[in-house]
């Protein structure tokens, strides 16, 4: 019985090294060196070198003056940090609410911007932190953040065209904007 248990322990023992020590070490190796802007938390700094945030995680941001993210079920500003959607599905009443919520916010922080707003401006990812925007979501609020800042929205449809991201591997999902890029991008 004694030769049992040694056996168990140094079953569990081994296991534990494999898999609580040395896998992750592995795969943490391999994606610093395959990613290394991902597997550091792609952090980006501001002008004076100051980390500012994350491109890999939706900040909110309400002034007008920025593009705004699509909507979150978490709460971006008190914890960027915990992910996840609310669950409500299609036949939701509070799933209608809010998006009729939204709806007339956007049109009322947004008066210029065609009645039309593309869903993913209603709609919440996934995981509730998706950094990116489509093309035309951020196209629609151009009229707000030109006025906000005082410029013409060509100046603000020209930043934006630089700042859009291709595909990933050319194939995958569609064109897209970092929102937390784009409104640094404007700053400068």
């Amino acid at each position: 019985m004694l030769k049992n248990i040694q056996i168990c322990l140094r079953v569990v023992l081994v296991t534990l090294v494999l898999t609580g020590v040395l896998y992750p070490l592995c795969v943490t190796v391999v994606a610093k060196a395959v990613f290394p802007q991902q597997a550091n938390g792609g952090i980006v700094t501001d002008s004076d070198g100051k980390p500012c945030g994350s491109k890999l995680i939706a900040q909110s941001f309400a002034s007008p003056q920025y593009f705004q993210p699509r909507p979150s079920a978490v709460d971006l500003e008190a914890s960027p940090l915990v992910s996840g959607g609310s669950n409500w599905g299609p036949g939701s009443e509070k799933l209608h609410e809010r998006m009729q919520a939204d709806r007339e916010r956007l049109l009322r922080e947004n008066p210029n911007a065609d009645r039309e707003i593309p869903v993913e401006l209603l709609t919440a990812s996934g995981s509730g932190l998706d950094p990116h925007l489509s093309i035309a979501a951020a196209k629609w609020q151009i009229p707000r953040v030109a006025k906000a800042r005082n410029v013409e929205a060509a100046e603000i449809e020209r930043l934006l065209e630089r700042h859009i991201e291709p595909r990933p591997f050319g194939v995958l999902g569609e064109p897209c904007v970092n929102v937390l890029e784009l409104n640094m991008a404007l700053d400068q």
